[in-house]
């Protein structure tokens, strides 16, 4: 199972880089189409949107392909208790 979770980081930091030159591809044709203001600021809103997502599948891929995920806590006792503040 942890060799499908490391594969699968690979595929997510692949997706993330080709998903945003897709997205970018996409509104520059988008935007040539029909150069009004209301589709720059669509298109700029999806960019806008969209790119942290991407980010963040690239980092899940980096994570996944690091080991973090081949155990994962099955009951709240196997959690680490370092912050563990009163309040």
């Amino acid at each position: 199972m942890n060799a499908i979770k490391k594969y699968a980081g690979l595929l997510w930091i692949i997706l993330g880089p080709l998903g945003i030159h897709y997205l970018l591809q996409t509104a520059s044709s988008e935007i040539a189409k029909k150069p009004g203001i209301d589709t720059q600021i669509q298109w700029g809103v999806f960019i806008v949107v969209f790119y942290p997502i991407a980010i963040g599948f690239i980092l899940f891929g980096l994570y996944a392909l690091e080991g973090n995920y081949d155990h994962l806590p099955e009951a709240s006792t196997e959690l680490d208790d370092y912050d563990a503040k009163p309040l």
